[in-house]
Formats: C-alpha cells, structure tokens, sequence
C-alpha cells in the first residue's frame, strides 16, 4: 500500500522556517489552534518538530516572555523528542508504527526535501472504514 493514500501535502500543512523566530511560531501555532509543526531550513529540508512544552521549556529556561522570543531563531529551540520522518516509499507497517507515538509524521521525498505529513487520525480512519466495509 502507498502511503500517498494518507498523505497531507506540503500546500496545506502549517510549517515554519527555522530561521524565522520563536514568536512567529508561537503566533502560528496560537492561529492554527496546534500543539507542534514541523520546522524546514530555507531549502525545504525537514529539520525537527517543535512542541508547547519545548517552546515553554524554552521559554522558561531562558527567562523569556513573548517579546524577548522576537529575538531567537527557531534553530536554537531544542526538541526533546527526535521526531524522525519517514520517506515517501516506507512501508505502511513503519507508518503505522510511528504513529502509536505522535500525532503526526512528516514525510520526506528521496533527496529529503519535506512533503507534508501523515497524521494518525487519517490512518486511524482509513482502517476503520475498512472494518465497517467487512
């Protein structure tokens, strides 16, 4: 099985840049109503997830409020889970398993450039309208 079947494409996943700073993060997230986005470099490379409790802990190891956030990269954030992607042609055994452990898995083409995600609902849901179809 492919796993383009599950796949939310690049266009219409929020992301941000790394090089960007950690308030424009906090406010993406803040208006996408999200927990953690995937972070890409300027050339489209899938660098890490970031999550609340890594900016909050950020946040508070640092001293910082929202207005001193304005002045450091994303880059400088450390995840405290390595959120690995998966390549496009991964099987959907090792999508799945991933998934019993995040909400999401960003997905990578061969040349490791980021090409969206594969979120466990959508997986979830796929089987299950497998099961009501038997």
């Amino acid at each position: 099985m492919n796993i383009l079947l599950f796949l939310t494409p690049k266009d219409d996943v929020v992301y941000e840049y790394e090089n960007h700073s950690l308030r424009n993060l906090v406010e993406k997230m803040d208006a996408h109503n999200l927990t953690a986005l995937p972070i890409i470099n300027s050339k489209g490379k899938y660098v890490k997830t970031l999550s609340e409790g890594d900016i909050l802990r950020f946040l508070k190891q640092n001293d910082l409020d929202l207005k001193g956030s304005e002045n450091v990269k994303i880059k400088d954030v450390i995840a405290r889970r390595d959120i690995k992607p998966v390549k496009i042609d991964c099987n959907v055994e090792e999508l799945c398993n991933q998934s019993l452990n995040q909400n999401f898995i960003p997905v990578i083409d061969d040349t490791n450039i980021f090409i969206g995600i594969v979120t466990r609902s959508r997986i979830l849901n796929y089987f299950l309208k497998s099961i009501d179809k038997k």
